[in-house]
């Protein structure tokens, strides 16, 4: 029996103590992991524990591959090699630097409880950054104390995603031609289903509005009344073909999914809640995989972390999976293209427009569900968004928990719109237009 006294001993430390020489106190190699970049996508490398045992993120869903084995010595002849694999990630170190810069800024400015930010390749569905606040410092992981903040928020937490989700109630309901961008509703501010009242934000009624008016001014009974023309059943299959009641299955450890079962029950106000992104469980990483879709034709892409790997001088590189089938039709993806890019032109989100670009996306402001309840001061609020929006070079979803703003019109827009142009600006995309 023995009992560790003291890990990560310095080079002083461990010669006074061969210098004093006493009697049962061993020094015993270990193996650790150095994380130079400390802080930065913490909670993607995860981090090699006391147990020698990888735990979150990379660390946790490669940890056979990296850890490799001891070779096995046998009638003098080495069986195999098991030396331990090289990942390389996709991130990119510069948008995600800024990415969690960003977060960083939002604490200061807006006092977010949390957030993320995800940046991946709609095409491709490769992972160009992802960032989470707040993060740690995987070399002192034993000083944290709250172990939540080991995990990664858009993977690994639920939220309600609020009116950017309207876009997906959309999309089924064009898709079925059910609806039109140009199909006009009369708004009259309130619809009452059975005892239960549902209002637009701040009480506004609008009138008569068309089904883009809907997506630019986040109008709740415009979304219920797409839902009615589609129909519940059909609502509810489009939702499973945009993968939210499943995992997108990324190469990262401990990713989380919800059933959503007392949606599904099929009850009158649950449908019409849904439509506009209240009382339906997703994850962030679902929802940019589910806005692929608009941004690539109509197909489901699974995002992915890991580049390639290396073996022993084997190299084999991770290929893009693209959904075979159409989610929605191309004419579709299309549609709900140019409603998204109105929104940023002339709806809420004006502030995320770039000059020279046109750029698609949606606001979503929800209310916290706490103990059976919603909060009548906590919210959720995000924007996911594409660019440029016809032929798509990134996407980006902000999700802010808790900002000290009344809509994400006020927060998570401007933070897309910081990066967007970053990113811009990075890549060298030409304008669409001078």
């Amino acid at each position: 029996m023995f009992e560790k006294i003291k890990a990560d001993l310095t080079e002083e430390k461990e010669k006074l103590i061969q210098e004093l020489n006493l009697s049962g106190v061993y020094i015993k190699e270990a193996l650790f992991r150095n994380y130079p970049q400390k802080y930065m996508a913490s909670q993607i490398v995860g981090f090699l524990g006391g147990e020698e045992k990888g735990q979150y993120g990379i660390e946790g869903y490669y940890d056979d591959l990296l850890q490799g084995k001891e070779l096995i010595r046998k009638s003098d002849t080495i069986q195999g090699s098991y030396n331990g694999s090289d990942v390389f990630l996709t991130l990119d170190y510069n948008i995600q630097f800024m990415s969690e810069k960003l977060l960083k800024k939002a604490k200061q400015d807006l006092d977010i409880e949390g957030g993320e930010i995800i940046v991946l390749d709609p095409r491709t569905g490769r992972i160009i950054a992802l960032a989470n606040f707040p993060n740690f410092n995987p070399n002192n992981y034993s000083e944290i104390e709250d172990f939540e903040i080991f995990q990664n928020g858009a993977i690994q937490k639920l939220y309600e995603p609020g009116s950017s989700f309207k876009p997906i109630t959309m999309a089924a309901a064009i898709d079925q031609g059910k609806v039109t961008p140009q199909t006009a509703y009369i708004d009259k501010g309130k619809i009452k289903i059975g005892e239960y009242t549902i209002e637009n934000y701040n009480g506004r009624v609008f009138g008569e509005k068309t089904m883009t008016e809907v997506l630019e001014n986040s109008i709740n009974t415009g979304a219920v009344f797409a839902e009615n023309q589609l129909g519940h059943d059909l609502f509810l299959k489009y939702i499973e073909s945009f993968g939210f009641f499943e995992p997108t299955d990324i190469d990262l450890q401990g990713e989380v999914f919800s059933e959503n079962k007392i949606f599904k029950r099929g009850y009158e106000i649950n449908f019409a809640t849904a439509s506009f992104g209240q009382g339906i469980g997703i994850t962030p990483i679902q929802l940019a995989r589910a806005f692929t879709a608009i941004a690539n034709e109509g197909r489901l892409v699974k995002p992915y972390i890991v580049e390639k790997i290396v073996t022993n001088g084997e190299e084999k590189k991770t290929l893009p999976e693209i959904s075979s089938e159409q989610v929605i039709s191309s004419k579709t993806a299309s549609q709900l293209t140019a409603m998204l890019i109105s929104v940023v032109e002339n709806g809420f989100a004006k502030s995320a427009k770039v000059p020279g670009y046109y750029l698609a996306g949606k606001t979503g402001t929800a209310q916290v569900p706490e103990k059976g309840v919603y909060s009548s001061n906590k919210t959720w609020q995000s924007f996911i968004g594409f660019g440029p929006a016809f032929n798509p070079k990134f996407l980006i979803l902000i999700k802010l928990d808790n900002p000290k703003a009344k809509t994400a019109e006020y927060s998570a827009v401007p933070i897309f719109k910081e990066l967007a142009k970053y990113i811009i600006d990075y890549y060298k995309i030409p304008p669409d237009y001078e």
